[in-house]
């Protein structure tokens, strides 16, 4: 029977990449999109998903925030839609992301590079086949790097096709994007023959645990239904012209279930609806942060 749940719904790939009890997969990945020249050895999960007795608090999806050996910050999300101005909100949750350090009483010299991993279900760069791209802050006028503190890197799975027919000799960053295509149509043991190594066999196997497990199952369903439904809202306002208004209207929905979960009052809609879409994502990027370093 296949595995029939998609790693690239974000509760799935939350628990897959983005948990303290399976950091070995989270390394794994990690090095092969990176392919640095000292690898990563171990990560620490800063937000990892707290308890199992709020339904609510599991359908807040954020992204895999996670700390490596090197102190190297990584952000890592999933994103099924092309959210407006989504290069803006890469770089103003990496940059987020990298001005935290500061909060720790460290000088500037001691700021460690911050790197945001997209992968998307949607082309957001038509104009390049490759689906592996990555950023950084360069000159324009010659060859020269500016900075290598502020690393982006998108994978557009759409673009991607193996290179081979020889998936088990594919290498590894190739593997795990053949495993978010196709873990979900795929029997667990097909899985694992093709992919073999013992991090994809364990990312199968969290897999198999959501599916099994009636409780992380309905979770994981009332996700796929929020963001089918995100889909074809985006869709909708696309036809209609009403992107940005629809955009807003997500962000302040955000805004006020984070306010619940927090035990805050909820701000008013019309009052949100007055500020600016920065100033609700920066309103929402606090909520978030605020929200990763409760106590559970």
């Amino acid at each position: 029977m296949p595995l029939g749940i998609d790693p690239k719904i974000d509760f799935a790939f939350k628990l897959v990449f983005g948990s303290p009890d399976h950091t070995r997969i989270t390394v794994h990945f990690l090095n092969a999109v990176l392919n640095l020249p000292r690898p990563i050895t171990q990560v620490e999960i800063l937000n990892p998903i707290q308890g199992k007795n709020f339904a609510e608090d599991k359908l807040v999806m954020l992204d895999v925030l996670a700390v490596d050996q090197d102190r190297r910050r990584y952000n890592v999300e999933m994103q099924t839609t092309l959210p407006t101005d989504l290069p803006k909100r890469l770089t103003y949750y990496n940059c987020i992301n990298y001005v935290r350090q500061l909060a720790e009483g460290r000088p500037y010299r001691d700021l460690c590079p911050a790197i945001s991993i997209c992968v998307l279900d949607r082309v957001l760069l038509a104009e390049a086949n490759q689906y592996h791209l990555s950023f950084r802050l360069r000159c324009d006028q010659r060859e020269l790097v500016f900075s290598d503190d502020l690393v982006f890197h998108t994978l557009e799975l759409p673009k991607y096709q193996p290179a081979s027919d020889n998936i088990p000799g594919l290498p590894p960053l190739e593997k795990w994007l053949y495993f978010l295509k196709h873990a979900e149509r795929l029997e667990a043991n097909e899985l694992a023959a093709l992919l073999r190594d013992d991090q994809y066999r364990e990312a199968i196997g969290v897999l198999e645990m959501i599916s099994q497990t009636p409780e992380e199952r309905q979770f994981y369903e009332a996700r796929m239904k929020f963001l089918h439904d995100q889909a074809w809202r985006f869709t909708a306002a696309r036809e209609e012209g009403h992107e940005e208004g629809l955009a807003k209207g997500m962000l302040i929905g955000e805004i006020q279930l984070l306010q619940r979960l927090l035990g805050e009052q909820q701000s008013n809609f019309d009052d949100l609806r007055q500020s600016g879409s920065e100033a609700l994502a920066a309103m929402l990027s606090q909520l978030q942060h605020r929200l990763n370093t409760k106590s559970p």
